[in-house]
């Protein structure tokens, strides 16, 4: 192979000179139908409660989460994700495990008002549980934690009440041992075999989750999620192995979370388990740390928004998660 050219002869300006050029070489594009737009839903009637933490976004009850569901169909979104803030909270998760669940209410009142909208339901208890931790606790030796393979039932059966309801896609998040296979069985042995599961393959302790534990009102009522979700400071052949475990679980689909701070997983998943669709969760802290910047001047919002949704896209992820979907949908389509 002959060695390319150098300066004079190569100009890589040539190909930035002209917005013509840029647009037509451009490799990066972001389309609405990637982005699924995250939805917190509470019970009630014409709530729509803005999250202090989180400008912009906000608790709804399920009449207005129709409207933002309407909306994300009418800009081609490819879908919502849902998440459920019971009016009551226990020790097991109860809310979680029956028809009349918050989540599953939303989810058949979307699909009857909106059908061919794609409704994602990110299912994990912690939520639901009056300790905020994502599992059934365990005590031993002194020391309070998940345990695990119990919890493995408890996130079969939400499952199930969540496609009964007409859920188009399972996306378990709690980050326990054996989820993926626990819930596809349960799946298909209640004759869903055709709902997917979109794993949270690499889902990190992270400290950009702070906004979205007071969206969803879920913050441990003690210690950490540390024993079960992933050390930020592991190697990244950690998360390669809990995302082949998923695979071989029957996860349908991928997803890491966080996304900006983990890109380097994201291209590492991507370029191992290509063929397998892959998502990147672009959390709550990564927008409300935008939010604030731009509220204060500091920064273009709309630029830095493409910019990093570009990021993450060009990282390897073919789906993104954000807050900004609609944002984002408006500017592509515009």
């Amino acid at each position: 192979m002959n060695a390319e050219p150098s300066f004079p002869k190569l100009r890589l300006r040539r190909l930035r000179y002209n917005a013509g050029v840029r647009n037509l070489t451009r490799h990066t594009r972001l389309h609405p139908g990637s982005l699924i737009l995250p939805l917190f839903v509470r019970s009630g009637e014409n709530i729509r409660q803005e999250i202090g933490s989180m400008p912009g976004q906000y608790q709804l009850s399920i009449d207005q989460l129709i409207e933002e569901a309407r909306q994300a169909r009418d800009l081609g979104l490819g879908g919502i994700i849902l998440f459920g803030i019971p009016d009551e909270k226990d020790h097991q998760g109860s809310d979680a495990l029956h028809a009349g669940g918050i989540v599953q209410q939303a989810v058949a009142a979307v699909k009857n008002a909106v059908p061919n909208l794609l409704v994602l339901t990110d299912l994990c208890m912690c939520e639901y549980t009056d300790h905020g931790h994502c599992g059934i606790l365990h005590e031993q030796s002194g020391i309070t934690d998940v345990f695990n393979d119990p919890t493995l039932e408890y996130l079969g059966r939400q499952a199930v009440t969540h496609a009964e309801q007409g859920a188009d896609i399972i996306a378990p998040s709690g980050m326990m041992d054996g989820m993926v296979q626990a819930i596809r069985s349960a799946l298909d042995s209640a004759g869903h075999e055709h709902i997917p599961i979109m794993s949270y393959a690499a889902k990190y302790a992270s400290s950009y989750y702070g906004p979205f534990r007071d969206a969803a009102e879920s913050a441990p009522s003690f210690g950490d999620r540390r024993t079960y979700q992933m050390d930020p400071t592991a190697q990244a052949e950690q998360a390669l192995r809990e995302v082949k475990l998923d695979v071989q679980e029957g996860a349908d689909m991928l997803m890491i979370k966080p996304a900006l701070a983990y890109l380097d997983i994201i291209t590492r998943v991507a370029e191992n388990y290509r063929g397998i669709p892959l998502a990147a969760y672009n959390v709550s802290g990564e927008y409300s740390m935008v939010k604030a910047a731009a509220a204060n001047g500091w920064i273009d919002e709309e630029k830095v928004v493409d910019e990093t949704m570009t990021a993450i896209h060009r990282a390897g992820a073919d789906i993104i998660l954000t807050y900004w979907a609609k944002d984002v949908a408006r500017r592509v389509c515009s």
